[in-house]
């Protein structure tokens, strides 16, 4: 009895095991084909979703879709469905058919990988009304341009674009990785964007002369000092109390001629070197700044020319332009023109454009310490400040009285009696209202939001013609002033740097002996960290931002409504993705 039992019991054993073996190679082939059976799943979701969407015939032998498409597609779209019968095998051929509607089409910009990344900018300050003019192939140069004028350095330009080339060039393999971590995947994702700000910062940092803080002296300094040590222009350093020579351009014979590239490399030994950089940066900002308004207040116009709004150009674009360009147009033309004006001798007595530029809103020309720049300075600038005040009620009042008067006249035009008279083969009035009224009712159970007619509220149009000119108007000095930021940002970028280099870098530098090479290595170690942490990361996401904030408030917000709705196809790709759950 116990052998029998113990031979039974080996036989349930060897039934178990055979079953957890069996049961372990079935879970194993489910394992592998999960995955895939989890997209199949999705995909007949997505798929029976979107048939739920659709309206059945008459006859309940067909579904019928409506559905946007972009028009250039429509052939590819006729193929796909022709190529769909013949594989499903069905008898009824699918029809293809464009309809009239009143509705607002979503907004499609065709994108690659270089341009996806500007788009996606210019669409987190709001998708773009359908057939409005984009913005995003002009962000593809301004974006970066005005990044690397607030991070203006060759060394950190090139460590950047050598970041960004090689996101580029492995860019197949790393997207086969999928990579789950948020913030390479968000870098990734902008890595065009990286690379061309870092070969405009290499430029820009070209122009400055400015590597890791230090100049390169390439093409020998235009600069000579021996002059200045006759004459005798000697200045106490407030930092460290020691002599130095002020560099004077009005000296004889210290200036041979201009540096051929970029600022002269004898300006970063020189005491003074602040004072000339804040002087030329401060301009360029204010240069750079006027000129990205005024292009943006440019592309207003062909919105206008293209929705066929003759009212907005007459007392929309044409006030604004006019006013921006007398007030600060007339500003960047003053610099030109003291630049090219007064030379190193005549410097001292050249006016403060920023007094003159006052005192012309304020029609003060009384001030002794503040002197004319040229002859009939002052009736000039009456007159633009005329001319950029008789602006502005054209964009306040007539407008808005235009308007009303556009709305009775055509309020009236309909209203107008012919006394039911037939002419020729047509109906009368009583008819023609029957008519009007069967179509209005056809259309409303159609399209019930297009049958709404827009009532003219004046007060409504009043206030909101208000609210748009005073915030132009006051805009326009505001967005000067912030396109300041181009300038600030330059210089704690240049200050940092430079900090960095003498704190942390010099110490390595200054040892004499052997085992100042470790040191060196030690310093330089902790010197690249701090490069990279501070300058590139911290410095480039402070630039990426400010620039990120110029053009969606001083440069878009001239022209960009973006008050309309993506156009979203469906896509396996998205779905898969996890980007849309239904």
């Amino acid at each position: 009895m116990l052998a029998g039992v113990n031979a039974r019991i080996d036989d349930l054993q060897m039934v178990l095991n055979q079953t957890e073996d069996h049961r372990q190679r079935v879970l194993q082939a489910a394992a592998k084909t999960l995955r895939v059976w989890f997209i199949k799943v999705r995909k007949m979701k997505a798929i029976y979703h979107t048939l739920n969407l659709c309206n059945i015939d008459v006859t309940q032998k067909c579904l019928i879709a409506e559905v946007w498409c972009p028009v250039n597609d429509m052939d590819s779209i006729q193929f796909a469905l022709r190529r769909g019968t013949e594989k499903s095998g069905s008898t009824v051929p699918s029809i293809l058919n464009r309809m009239q509607t009143n509705q607002t089409p979503p907004t499609y910009n065709k994108t690659n990988k270089f341009t996806s990344g500007f788009q996606n900018i210019v669409e987190s300050y709001g998708i773009g009304s359908y057939r409005e003019i984009n913005p995003a192939p002009y962000t593809i140069i301004t974006f970066p341009f005005l990044f690397a004028v607030m991070f203006g350095d060759l060394g950190h330009g090139t460590l950047m674009t050598c970041a960004a080339l090689y996101l580029v060039l492995r860019e197949s393999r790393l997207m086969a990785q999928k990579n789950d971590n948020e913030i390479f995947n968000m870098v990734f994702a902008g890595r065009y964007i990286i690379l061309l700000m870092g070969i405009f910062s290499m430029y820009t940092g070209f122009i400055y002369n400015d590597c890791f803080s230090k100049s390169l002296n390439m093409f020998s300094s235009g600069w000579s000092v021996r002059p200045m040590f006759k004459e005798g222009n000697w200045t106490i350093d407030t930092l460290e109390g020691n002599r130095a020579l002020q560099l004077d351009p009005a000296v004889e014979g210290v200036f041979g001629g201009p540096y051929p590239i970029g600022i002269d490399p004898i300006w970063s030994i020189s005491i003074n070197k602040l004072t000339f950089l804040n002087s030329f940066k401060m301009k360029m900002s204010v240069i750079l700044g006027v000129t990205h308004m005024l292009f943006g207040v440019s592309l207003s116009l062909f919105n206008h020319l293209y929705f066929k709004k003759p009212l907005n150009i007459y007392f929309g674009f044409i006030p604004e332009i006019v006013f921006m360009s007398s007030l600060f147009g007339y500003l960047v033309i003053l610099i030109f023109y003291k630049w090219v004006s007064y030379d190193a001798r005549t410097s001292r007595d050249a006016p403060s454009l920023l007094i003159a530029f006052i005192n012309m809103f304020l029609f003060s020309y009384n001030d002794p310490s503040s002197k004319p720049l040229y002859r009939g300075q002052m009736g000039l600038q009456i007159f633009l400040v005329l001319i950029a005040l008789a602006c502005v009620p054209c964009m306040l009042i007539v407008k808005t009285l235009v308007l009303r008067r556009q709305y009775l006249w055509q309020k009236h035009l309909g209203t107008q009696n012919f006394g039911g008279i037939r002419v020729g083969n047509g109906p009368t009035e009583d008819e023609a209202d029957i008519i009007q009224h069967d179509q209005l009712a056809q259309q409303s159970e159609e399209e019930p939001e297009a049958c709404e007619e827009e009532e003219f509220n004046f007060a409504d149009v009043a206030v909101h013609q208000a609210i748009h000119t005073i915030e132009y108007c006051l805009g326009c000095i505001s967005n000067t002033a912030s396109y300041l930021r181009l300038w600030a940002l330059s210089l704690a970028h240049a200050q940092l740097s430079e900090v960095l280099w003498s704190m942390v870098m010099r110490i390595g530098l200054s040892s004499r002996n052997f085992g100042g090479f470790f040191l060196l290595a030690i310093v330089f170690y902790f010197f690249a960290l701090l490069t990279v942490a501070i300058l590139l990361i911290m410095e480039g996401l402070s630039a990426f931002l400010h620039a990120l904030r110029l053009h969606w408030v001083e440069f878009q917000n001239k022209f960009y409504v973006g008050q309309g709705f993506k156009f979203l196809p469906f896509t396996f790709e998205s779905i898969l993705d996890g980007r849309f759950e239904e």
